[in-house]
């Protein structure tokens, strides 16, 4: 993987601010937050909204992960793709249904919602902007404001952060392997992916 753009903090230096912004200072551990508590009142909101997203949210967690997975397999995140692997899996997700969002429109074993959500996820990471058609079926599907405010904003908040963490080059965490459960990276990508391991090695 590339140099990251921004130095982690130690994980003690990250911790501490961020119980110093009433943040669990667990946070600190990980890659995202040892760079983000560079800028504590950012980190602090960015925090809000995920939690907010993944915690307090009427959205079904099963849903939000396949669009969270989506996004990183789409992007070429591989921060994203790899944890949230494992978060989706703690929520019920099965490997199945994790490796088919990679292609999505060739399985059918998704319920209605799931794939109006995924449609939604590509439209708005190719063209920034859901097509009427597709609002239209997520109306339907996500009767509530409240559903339809919180994918709309799914979607785009990991879309957000999947383009933060590639363009800061965040890394993942020591000792944990890229993209589970088989290293396969997005096609699109793989030459990137590839030249960022090549100026490692001989760095």
């Amino acid at each position: 993987m590339a140099t990251p753009r921004l130095p982690l903090l130690s994980v003690d230096e990250a911790g501490a601010t961020a119980a110093g912004i009433d943040l669990d200072d667990r946070k600190g551990q990980s890659s995202l937050y040892r760079v983000l508590l560079h800028h504590p009142q950012l980190a602090r909101r960015i925090s809000d909204l995920i939690d907010t997203l993944m915690a307090d949210a009427d959205l079904d967690a099963r849903l939000r992960e396949l669009v969270v997975m989506r996004i990183g397999w789409t992007s070429g995140c591989v921060y994203t793709w790899t944890q949230h692997w494992r978060i989706a899996q703690h929520v019920g997700v099965e490997q199945r249904d994790l490796l088919a969002v990679r292609d999505w429109e060739n399985h059918d074993h998704w319920s209605g919602a799931e794939r109006v959500a995924l449609r939604a996820t590509d439209e708005i990471l190719a063209d920034r902007i859901v097509s009427p058609e597709t609002w239209d079926q997520c109306a339907k599907a996500f009767p509530a404001p409240t559903q339809q405010l919180e994918l709309m904003t799914t979607i785009s908040s990991w879309a957000m952060m999947s383009e933060l963490l590639r363009s800061l080059a965040v890394p993942l965490e020591d000792g944990v392997a890229p993209w589970p459960p088989d290293g396969v990276t997005p096609t699109r990508f793989q030459e990137t992916i590839a030249t960022d391991m090549h100026d490692e090695e001989i760095r």
